[in-house]
């Protein structure tokens, strides 16, 4: 999960190329409306029940409240979902989800959805990548951490913050990069108060004080060129999901 642009679809792509590597068995479940090209064609599509192109072209609708309506007509149709996943149930699905930040702060949809996967026996864990470069841009961050604290309280499930393309971002001193993967809410009120008028600063410090009292968000690095860093990842996602820990131990060979 994410904002347009953060990389969801290639996270999806790297972690089955890691998995294959690691000769781990793993299916992608496009829940995308709007998708078109896919490095790994997936197990399931939503496209072969709705698809944003459709809905555009035979409801006239613009983009985004064609993709609200695709996924409100999944919601209304949960069963296509759990057919689907009958064959898969003991099966460990990545799951790439729409870019439309509402659905998973404004809308109860993707809720929905995860209720219904630990419904029929699975153990969800939500990843949420925000663009490394965000650091770049203080105010822009810290609204990304606020999507990302709604998403965490909206779905409560476990979650994963990830920031992505890493990569683009090697010339970033660690020391600094530390007060953005454990979010320092001094940062903002540096950068805001700087760039707002005095009447803003008691806005900016009751965002800070929101950050601070809830805790939650912290953010793991992914550079998706480092295999080390991809399994860093995994193994926070395996973790949380306990996988794993319901398999039989093998007997040890004669």
């Amino acid at each position: 999960m994410g904002p347009a642009g953060s990389g969801k679809s290639t996270y999806c792509a790297t972690m089955l190329t890691h998995a294959e590597a690691i000769k781990r068995s793993v299916h992608l479940v496009n829940l995308d409306p709007a998708a078109e090209n896919f490095e790994y064609e997936p197990t399931i599509d939503i496209r072969e029940l709705i698809s944003l192109e459709d809905v555009i072209s035979e409801l006239h609708y613009g983009p985004n409240g064609g993709l609200i309506y695709c996924m409100e007509y999944l919601t209304n149709n949960l069963d296509w979902l759990t057919d689907s996943l009958d064959d898969y149930v003991d099966d460990y699905l990545i799951i790439d989800c729409p870019g439309q930040i509402e659905l998973y702060t404004h809308f109860p949809i993707m809720r929905s959805i995860v209720e219904t996967l630990t419904g029929v026996g699975y153990r969800v864990c939500a990843v949420y990548l925000l663009d490394a470069q965000f650091v770049e841009d203080t105010a822009k961050f810290f609204s990304g951490v606020l999507s990302a604290m709604s998403c965490m309280v909206q779905l409560e499930v476990p979650c994963i913050n990830v920031l992505s393309k890493m990569d683009l971002l090697e010339n970033k001193k660690s020391r600094d990069l530390d007060r953005y993967l454990d979010p320092d809410p001094s940062l903002l009120v540096e950068s805001a108060n700087l760039s707002t008028t005095s009447k803003f600063h008691s806005l900016n410090q009751a965002i800070v004080r929101l950050i601070d009292d809830f805790n939650l968000v912290s953010f793991l690095p992914l550079n998706i060129r480092d295999e080390d860093s991809v399994a860093i990842v995994l193994s926070h996602v395996d973790n949380a999901v306990q996988y794993g820990e319901d398999v039989e131990p093998k007997e040890p060979k004669a």
